[in-house]
């Protein structure tokens, strides 16, 4: 997966202040998740200064690109019901990483 040049500066949502210092950034894919759904997820409390904060989803412009780049490379696709799913080769190619990770972990 190529990484877009922007990664280091873009921050993931309007409430957010700094762009994600983690360098992997972890998807979780449940069937007929669609961007609406990934902004949900990781949404969070936007704080309004002195007014009450609220709820505020995450940016859809970065799911929207990161599950373009998960669809290119087959690990995703659409599900009928609407949204996207785990396509079978994706599902074994996740569950080598995690047989190898589970390996080398102590």
């Amino acid at each position: 997966m190529e990484l877009p040049h922007w990664t280091d500066i873009v921050k993931t949502a309007t409430f957010k202040e700094l762009a994600p210092y983690d360098p992997d950034w972890k998807i979780y894919l449940r069937g007929g998740l669609g961007v609406g759904a990934f902004q949900r997820i990781y949404g969070g409390r936007k704080r309004n200064g002195s007014a009450p904060p609220h709820f505020c989803k995450s940016s859809g412009d970065v799911a929207r690109h990161i599950l373009q780049q998960l669809q290119s490379m087959n690990i995703i696709d659409f599900d009928s019901k609407g949204g996207r799913k785990i396509t079978s080769n994706g599902r074994r190619d996740l569950d080598q990483v995690a047989g190898r990770a589970a390996v080398v972990a102590p």
